[in-house]
């Protein structure tokens, strides 16, 4: 049992990072990675990383490093991947079929057990083995199943309601893709908003970033040549 304290919303979000390339050092044979080694691949300081392990307890050993599987596997058990999590999935259009289709929720710890929707043509098939319930059979369900994670993926002016109904039946976390905010500051429900677009401003924002060094360096080199 690693220990839990209040830890820093940037360190949670680096967690996934290490976990993936942890599973690419694993893949690729290597057993042992010092802070120093890790950080110069995920480019970040070796401090920095001491620091967030430091959070959950004490993984690697001074002049030895980390065990990559060991670390592995720990911070894949402070992310929860080994505590059996059931989701659900509501919504099933574009979006919500690409992650039935092609997400597989069961590499990070979770059981995709049912997905709802309201389209009669959609009700009733089946993929990868999850089948697609009308929405009419939500409430029973949640009352029949623990639930601990529902994905939103209906559209934009359903999302409010949706996520009222899922926070008065049980439902204490949401995976939100609708692209409305749904965090409520007095809910108990967890919200994570996905928002396909601010991946891509902020992608835009180095873009910019560089051209306008690139336009100022030109401009001083032109300046000396006058």
């Amino acid at each position: 049992m690693v220990k839990r304290i209040k830890v820093s919303n940037n360190v949670i979000r680096r967690l996934p990072r290490y976990l993936r390339k942890l599973d690419e050092l694993k893949a690729g044979g290597v057993s042992r990675v010092s802070s120093k080694n890790l950080g110069a691949l995920l480019g970040l300081t070796p401090s920095q990383i001491r620091q967030d392990f430091s959070c959950f307890g004490e993984f690697g050993q001074q002049g030895y490093g980390y065990n990559v599987g060991a670390l592995r596997d720990e911070i894949a058990s402070i992310l929860g991947m080994d505590r059996g999590f059931k989701a659900i999935l509501i919504g099933v259009g574009n979006i919500g079929h690409a992650l039935m289709d092609n997400f597989c929720f069961s590499d990070w710890g979770f059981t995709l057990s049912a997905a709802f929707d309201i389209d009669p043509a959609i009700i009733g098939t089946t993929t990868n083995g999850v089948t697609v319930r009308s929405m009419d059979e939500l409430l029973d369900f949640l009352h029949e199943h623990e639930i601990d994670v529902a994905v939103l993926t209906v559209p934009a002016d359903a999302a409010v309601a949706v996520a009222k109904l899922l926070r008065d039946n049980g439902i204490g976390a949401i995976w939100n893709f609708t692209n409305v905010e749904l965090t409520e500051p007095n809910s108990s429900t967890i919200v994570e908003n996905i928002h396909f677009s601010d991946s891509l401003l902020s992608l835009g924002y180095y873009v910019a970033e560089r051209y306008d060094e690139e336009a100022a360096h030109a401009a001083r080199l032109a300046r000396r040549e006058q």
